[in-house]
């Protein structure tokens, strides 16, 4: 996946020391490195950079916004705040999204002693950096966490979304037992040393960073809290869908297991589980209705593909769906081009056991498994071409 990173001012290096941990640090390094994620928020980022620059004053701190938003609005908002704050460092990520990659590229270009991550719509206050970094100066503490439902069970949200937060706080703790009120927090800080220990096992998807960070060392993190409510959303808009849930439930999947299943096998299992379903259903039917064995088979692929296709549709970030019959046409033209020979490769492989008098269904579960296994195999071949 290309990335493009433009720094909104370039500094010259600076000298560099070696920690006793072994890491290499400037010796300039600020105290804090703050990363704020941004898709779309052109409207409320300023805003919430000039809040920022009054409540960490006297703060060493460095800034790193990391922008995933297809046009160059938020961009813009960023490059000119930072023309005149040169502690803000703009990141510009292309064909990519997700809260969590953005925050991990951020965290990986940061220098400070301290890291943290909040939103860029505004609905973080930003003195809670301030109080985030106050729990953290105690020398146990890796994580400093801002948690709603920490002195009641308000969150500052409203209708569906917070019964959705409650249900997916409720069964993170259930699956991970992670001792925080507000595991789906998106505001907290960490220290370097945590950080540098978990990073090989983060997983970086979707947007629910706090449970990768706090599930995938080798020991529980000795947390700090403080309480919060969210505020209104000052640009941007919800990124709560159908992504953002099975994400989370991968999510857990993957940590309750320790990595024997990890989110991405998970779901493209789910990919091929819907079009084998599709597959299965579309060929009883046809089948029903008398249509030679060889016709229902080919038909069926094409149902399986189409149920392919849909499952896609629902994992794919919202910025990225069809936002109209054209972009859906598009994007289904390009995905029978990517999987054509799915039609004759499965048809015939389920055609051919069939046969030879294997049942039908066990036919298409082959078929479904060899089209798989040889697209797979021409990625991979194209990947190292």
């Amino acid at each position: 996946m290309d990335t493009l990173h433009v720094q909104a001012i370039k500094a010259a290096p600076a000298p560099e020391s070696e920690s006793h941990s072994g890491e290499t640090h400037s010796q300039d390094a600020p105290i804090l490195s703050l990363v704020i994620c941004t898709l779309d928020e052109y409207e409320a980022i300023g805003g919430v950079l000039r809040e920022l620059g009054e409540h960490l004053q006297g703060i060493s701190h460095e800034i790193i916004v990391v922008d995933d938003s297809a046009d160059n609005r938020t961009a813009d908002v960023v490059s000119a705040y930072a023309a005149e704050h040169p502690q803000v460092r703009l990141v510009r990520r292309y064909m990519a999204s997700g809260l969590s990659s953005a925050a991990i590229k951020g965290w990986d270009a940061a220098r400070g002693r301290f890291l943290a991550v909040m939103d860029g719509d505004g609905q973080h206050d930003p003195s809670l950096i301030r109080a985030l970094l106050d729990k953290l100066s105690n020398p146990d503490i890796d994580v400093a966490v801002a948690s709603r439902y920490l002195d009641d069970s308000r969150s500052g949200l409203h209708g569906l979304r917070h019964r959705l937060s409650r249900a997916g706080t409720w069964l993170t703790d259930v699956t991970l037992g992670v001792p925080l009120a507000d595991p789906l927090s998106g505001c907290f800080a960490m220290t370097r040393e945590w950080y540098a220990q978990v990073r090989r096992e983060l997983s970086g998807l979707g947007f629910k960073i706090l449970i990768d960070v706090v599930a995938s060392g080798t020991r529980k993190p000795h947390t700090a809290q403080v309480p919060t409510l969210l505020r209104a959303r000052a640009g941007g808009e919800s990124k709560l869908d159908t992504r953002v849930v099975i994400d989370l439930i991968a999510l857990l999947i993957e940590k309750r297991t320790r990595g024997r299943f990890t989110a991405y096998a998970l779901m493209h299992g789910m990919t091929v589980l819907s079009a084998l379903c599709a597959q299965w259903l579309s060929l009883g039917l046809l089948l029903r209705l008398s249509l030679p064995l060889w016709l229902a088979l080919l038909l069926s692929v094409g149902f399986g593909l189409a149920g392919r296709f849909a499952m896609n549709v629902l994992m794919t970030p919202r910025s990225r769906r069809p936002r109209n019959a054209h972009d859906l046409h598009r994007q289904w033209m390009t995905f029978c081009m990517s999987r054509w020979t799915d039609v004759p490769l499965n048809a015939c492989f389920a055609l051919a056991l069939c046969a030879a008098h294997c049942p039908w269904a066990i036919a298409v579960l082959a078929g479904v498994l060899l089209a798989e296994c040889r697209y797979y195999l021409g990625v991979n071949a194209g990947a190292s071409a």
